[in-house]
């Protein structure tokens, strides 16, 4: 069996480096004792109960996929600390018949099942550890701030931390937090002024403060988090906001009489009256700011370039890429489509579809060529699984080998590596195979479509209702020409209903119908 290890130390301190090579060494000895292939680690140096941790998420994504059959870890803590997550976690392995395993011998769901009602009271013993230790650091957050030392792991832009004070950067970024509040009070807007920065080629606050995975653009939100921050006036306005609790992403808002202000802390980059002014003007705009309609296709339309969300624009009656109005030209360019024509060009490629499935001739040449598909697909299957148990006899002699002092443990390990990602892509292509035979009637998948469509055969309009119904995505061309993918339960069959009409082609990423 192939098994996933996941390892976590909160903090990269050296004696947590010691520990991480502890568990990973530990690991190692579990698994060959029980005989099974690792098929790969996922390590966190992350604190923090939430599934924000990069390695977890793998971890469940690969879960997902069905990449291995047993994940263990030294103690379920290492997974989840919180109820909530702990049985995300639980459901994701029993959804795909993979066994959790501790090294501590708490859970086994290997040799135990499902540990039964004990797997709920150590996970709420282990949030209830999780939420104490939150509290105490929050109670020691407080009594630094009141203190006037800085507590924020990364300085507003502008500043450097040094033991807990303040002090200017010796480059542009002052100037910089300057010409933001200045603009701003000028008349540009969050959005205009993060577009000039961006054009300009000026680094985002994550690339200063040297961000691992910093995005290069600038966004209104940054623009609007440094023009409400109040330490640019010199002083430390603290304990404005905290989390709920360890379970939730959710944070709770002080109010501003009970902020921690220390008054004159550090050298200030903006004055009061100019910090107070621009919050007079960011108040004054949200009270103009009209009802914002959220139009037909909004998180429905894409840019088929760049992927960015189309933009509704009131003055062209249509959608633009997201990216060109946020950034201009140097983005991307200016896609568009009119409202009207897209809701005609969706309303045609419906009643298109529902005429074709009616025409009897039609119908029973799709039904020969999905058998016809089926056949050969069933063929493939029989010949992939013949490779695959080729790959296992293979992994099966290696092993001897290595064990009779033929090859050396890591010749060993390069072999079974490679025949494993070897058997992974012909599964992968076998689950493929699978998922595209319609085990049901043969006739039921094309009964189910002509049915869905003819639902909306007599509609004179294209509702948000029949929109949402019908159509997962719709991706807009430089030309202004939609790509239309369609919410259809059985990707091989409508495929072939493409097939027969040159208008229309399959997404080969998601296997979705799609028009354009």
């Amino acid at each position: 069996m192939k098994c996933a290890i996941y390892i976590r130390v909160s903090t990269d301190h050296d004696e947590q480096k010691t520990s991480l090579k502890h568990q990973r060494e530990q690991a190692i000895q579990y698994v060959n004792s029980q005989g099974w292939d690792v098929y790969e680690f996922y390590e966190d140096i992350q604190s923090g109960t939430t599934g924000k941790r990069k390695e977890l998420q793998r971890l469940i994504s690969d879960a997902k996929l069905k990449k291995f059959e047993v994940i263990l870890t030294k103690e379920f803590s290492r997974l989840a600390r919180s109820v909530s997550l702990a049985y995300q976690i639980k459901e994701i392995a029993q959804n795909n018949r993979i066994h959790i395993i501790t090294m501590d011998g708490v859970v086994n769901t290997y040799e135990n099942g499902n540990t039964g009602h004990m797997f709920g009271i150590y996970t709420s013993m282990y949030e209830m550890e999780a939420q104490n230790t939150s509290n105490r650091v929050k109670g020691y957050r407080k009594a630094v701030a009141q203190k006037g030392i800085f507590k924020g792991s990364i300085p507003p832009l502008g500043y450097k931390a040094i033991k807990g004070k303040l002090y200017l950067r010796d480059d542009f970024t002052p100037d910089l937090v300057k010409r933001i509040f200045n603009d701003y009070i000028l008349g540009k807007g969050f959005d205009h002024i993060a577009r000039d920065l961006t054009v300009e080629g000026i680094p985002t606050p994550g690339q200063i403060s040297g961000r691992r995975n910093a995005g290069e653009n600038w966004q209104g939100s940054a623009i609007r988090k440094i023009l409400e921050n109040p330490h640019y006036t010199g002083d430390l306005v603290q304990g404005r906001s905290t989390t709920q609790d360890v379970t939730s992403k959710m944070r709770n808002y002080a109010d501003p009489k009970d902020y921690i202000i220390k008054k004159n802390t550090h050298e200030p980059i903006i004055s009061h009256k100019d910090f107070e002014a621009v919050q007079l003007l960011i108040a004054s705009k949200r009270k103009k700011r009209p009802y914002q309609e959220k139009h037909l296709f909004t998180n429905t339309a894409f840019c088929a370039d760049c992927g960015r969300g189309m933009h509704y624009r009131a003055n062209s009656k249509g959608y633009m890429c997201g990216n060109y109005v946020k950034l201009g030209s140097s983005k991307c360019s200016d896609h568009l489509v009119r409202e009207a024509e897209l809701k005609s060009a969706i309303l045609q490629d419906i009643l298109s579809l529902t005429e074709k499935l009616r025409n009897e001739k039609v119908l029973k040449e799709l039904e020969s060529r999905f058998k016809k598909q089926k056949v050969k697909e069933e063929r493939k299957i029989k010949g992939l699984e013949s490779e695959i148990e080729k790959y296992k006899k293979r992994k099966k002699r290696a092993l001897d080998d290595y064990y009779d002092g033929n090859t050396t443990k890591e010749e060993y390990n390069d072999y079974v590596n490679d025949t494993n990602r070897e058997i992974e892509e012909l599964l992968l292509k076998k689950q493929q195979l699978q998922s595209s035979i319609h085990t049901k009637d043969d006739t039921l998948a094309f009964t189910d479509l002509k049915k869905k469509l003819e639902e909306f055969m007599d509609m004179k309009e294209l509702t948000p209702g029949i929109l949402h119904r019908l159509i997962e995505r719709i991706e807009i061309k430089a030309d202004g020409s939609p790509r239309i993918y369609y919410r259809f339960s059985a990707p091989s069959a409508y495929s072939l209903i493409l097939s027969i009409d040159t208008q229309h082609s399959t997404c080969v990423v998601c296997g979705n119908m799609s028009t354009g």
